[in-house]
């Protein structure tokens, strides 16, 4: 992750080999890692771990996991779904690991969390799709239902660490808020090839740009579509 020049944090997005089985059902397991490099990790700390059990043939979160370590601040956080009933239930861990908090809440159809929907994302068939369609995802996360809809841009060839790479770009609308600039601000490149992998995501923040950029990858089931140099 760049912010300007600066290379301010990296982060691994990693599938397990194995599946589990969660809730009865046999799932997929994707872990988020982040933590700050660098100058930055010395005055903003950060060791992030985001992990979603998916249902291998619905493509829906059956376990979501967090476990956020930014500075002094800790929380640690599971929300098991109830699918059948449409049903979240939370529980919460703070810095003060004796104060737990739970919580069930009602979830829409097909609910997706935070790294689930990014996976769902990558099952879409982009032929099929025209540029400019909205493609609508509800999710849970911090308690809350909310609904995003994400932009299918068409597709590019990006510049990477990695090489440089067909790419699928989507872009989801944001809401309006004091970090992002505008409902475009941030774009998603996925690989054009059946991985489907995040290659670069680009955004415009009110303080600069972020740029985040593949530089390594491993255990690809098909060949990344990178565009040869002659």
């Amino acid at each position: 992750m760049h912010y300007g020049l600066i290379n301010a944090a990296e982060a691994t997005i990693e599938v397990d080999n194995g599946l589990h089985r969660i809730n009865e059902r046999a799932c997929f397991r994707a872990t988020v890692t982040g933590k700050t490099t660098g100058s930055f990790d010395v005055f903003l700390r950060i060791r992030d771990t985001w992990r979603s059990y998916i249902d291998t043939t619905s493509i829906v979160p059956q376990r979501f996991f967090r476990n956020i370590e930014e500075n002094n601040y800790r929380r640690r956080e599971t929300v098991d779904f109830d699918h059948f009933n449409d049903m979240a239930q939370m529980e919460r861990h703070g810095k003060d690991k004796n104060k737990i908090k739970r919580g069930t809440y009602k979830v829409p159809d097909n609910v997706q969390d935070l790294v689930s929907g990014f996976y769902f994302l990558r099952t879409l068939n982009y032929d099929q799709r025209r540029i400019g369609e909205v493609i609508r995802v509800q999710g849970f996360f911090d308690e809350d239902v909310f609904s995003m809809d994400v932009v299918y841009k068409g597709r590019e060839t990006v510049e990477t660490k990695a090489g440089t790479i067909r790419a699928i770009r989507l872009v989801p609308k944001m809401p309006s808020n004091k970090l992002f600039k505008g409902e475009n601000a941030i774009s998603v490149y996925l690989s054009d090839d059946r991985n489907k992998i995040p290659v670069l995501i680009q955004a415009e923040m009110f303080m600069g740009a972020v740029k985040v950029d593949m530089y390594k990858y491993q255990g690809l089931k098909s060949r990344l579509n990178i565009v040869a140099h002659n």
